[in-house]
């Protein structure tokens, strides 16, 4: 249950195939690479426990880094490589990371990073693939000189991802391995395998970005398992069918934007590729539209597996095609945890309630250096959540209605309006604003401002373009504003509480719950 042991093997099995490229990196090169890496970071002094970040496009070496981190027991932070350089900077930062790698293509925003000033910072090592810059030394170069043997204190560690609150920055969010053994099954191991029918036979497509939570652990749960993994640099929705043709893909991972992709593809154009290899296919990250889904099952037959589950790793729920069938709507049951519906104060709910979404005697998970938003997770009886709001049916399904805060989902990514609301406040024109999600036809929801002026006469359409470049030049363009609409006033409270939920319904008005 780990590439080192499929090294032995099958090493001129393909590990990884990049889908652009064809570049192949088979499990004796990818044991031996992460071997070097683990090296490396023993020579810069990181021992198990320390932290480094990676802050990659999708890209070859993704994936010796990780495993080299996850045998050297250190602690590895996937970065977003569309963030700012602000937004990166605070992140490398907080997760103490004491080593950098990043690669020319990023050139830009890691000079940026480099020259940026954080007290927090304790980098010691920046390293660069395909290329160097000021500031920044080679990555190859650094591996070529470390032997390719296994490092003598070889211990498990996992990643720990960045999952914005609603509210202020975003934070880690760790989960100690339940081994120290690096070839352990893992629980998402175990679900690929025995729920998944995953194995060494297994072609795996993976078509989004590796920094999200999801493509890199299924990525990394494929390659314990032996199978082959394409990776998409991009996704395009007719490449993608080639793929699956191409390579005989049996498994793969999307989210709900690229089943509406796909589908909007001329019929001519989607009969042209053979994907009846594909066996699985699995989607979570956004509410999916019963009718898309309903679409996709027609089109694929009933492959397609759902689950409902976060970064943090607290529980996780599953359904099939033929579950979905009796059940459209639902995210499942519960397969890691036990679903609890609770209310304001944490007490259980009976079923067909609407409330919290707890999971009970699920996986430990912490939010780094933030004791009081990991209590804030918990309630009195240990139990935690995300903050979503949903019921179970008197089956045990779990239906979500609700999701934390207002967070927008916009093709499969989770946009915080919070971070949004609190730049554009600090603009010399603004007094307030809300930002929350409004209908989009391909991506679920967009990101909509309703932006309180501090003089009702800049409320026109040339301050609004103003602003939205505005937030472009100082966050991720993911996090922007699309539109901005103007109020003379919005619903806060004296406490300080903004009520969006009146201003956002507007303009869901005539528009089907996504949920449903």
């Amino acid at each position: 249950m780990h590439p080192s042991i499929h090294a032995q093997k099958t090493p001129d099995k393909a590990a990884i195939r990049m889908a652009s490229t064809g570049e192949t990196i088979s499990y004796a090169e990818l044991d031996a690479r992460s071997n070097q890496f683990a090296q490396l970071l023993r020579a810069n002094g990181i021992k198990p426990g320390d932290h480094i970040a990676i802050f990659l496009e999708n890209h070859p070496r993704y994936f010796e880094l990780a495993w080299g981190a996850q045998r050297a027991g250190v602690i590895y932070t996937a970065i977003n490589y569309r963030l700012s350089v602000d937004e990166t900077n605070y992140i490398v930062g907080n997760c103490e990371a004491r080593m950098v790698i990043s690669s020319a293509r990023l050139a830009e925003t890691a000079a940026g990073l480099r020259a940026a000033d954080n007290p927090e910072r304790i980098v010691e090592q920046w390293l660069m693939i395909d290329g160097v810059i000021d500031g920044w030394s080679s990555y190859e170069a650094a591996l070529e000189a470390m032997p390719a043997e296994r490092i003598n204190d070889e211990c498990a560690a996992n990643d720990m991802l960045y999952s914005s609150g609603t509210t202020g920055r975003p934070k880690g969010v760790y989960s100690p391995p339940l081994s120290p053994e690096i070839d352990a099954p893992t629980v998402l191991s175990d679900l690929c395998q025995n729920t998944f029918g995953m194995d060494t036979e297994t072609i795996y497509l993976s078509p989004a970005p590796l920094y999200h939570a999801a493509p890199l652990r299924y990525n990394l749960a494929v390659m314990r398992l032996g199978g082959t993994c394409i990776v998409m640099e991009r996704f395009d929705e007719e490449r993608y069918l080639q793929l699956i043709e191409q390579y005989q893909v049996t498994h793969s991972q999307l989210v709900p934007t690229m089943f509406v992709r796909m589908l909007k593809l001329a019929p001519e154009v989607r009969a042209r590729y053979d994907v009846s290899s594909l066996r699985c296919a699995i989607h979570a990250a956004a509410p999916c539209p019963v009718s898309i889904k309903q679409q996709m099952i027609d089109w694929w037959g009933p492959i397609l597996w759902e689950y409902y589950a976060g970064t943090e790793g607290n529980g996780v729920t599953l359904l099939d095609s033929h579950a979905w069938l009796s059940k459209p709507g639902s995210v499942g049951k519960a397969v890691s945890g036990v679903v609890k519906i609770c209310d304001e104060n944490g007490e259980e709910l009976p079923v067909g309630q609407e409330g919290s979404v707890y999971f009970a005697d699920g996986k430990v998970f912490v939010y780094h250096n933030d004791a009081e938003k990991t209590a804030g997770s918990r309630n009195a009886k240990g139990w935690t959540t995300l903050g979503d709001i949903g019921r179970l049916d008197e089956d045990g399904y779990l239906y979500l209605t609700d999701r934390k805060a207002f967070m927008i989902i916009s093709g499969g990514v989770n946009i915080y309006p919070q971070e949004t609301e609190s730049l554009l406040v600090t603009h010399p024109k603004v007094m307030d604003a809300a930002v929350f999600g409004v209908p989009d036809p391909e991506f679920g929801e967009q990101v909509k401002a309703v932006v309180q002026p501090l003089d009702m006469a800049d409320a026109n359409p040339a301050f609004a373009a103003e602003l939205v470049e505005w937030c472009r030049e100082h966050i991720a363009h993911h996090k922007c504003p699309k539109s901005i609409d103007f109020s003379a006033a919005l619903p806060r409270e004296a406490n300080g509480k903004l009520y969006k939920r009146g201003l956002r319904d507007q303009y869901w008005a005539g528009h089907a719950n996504p949920i449903i």
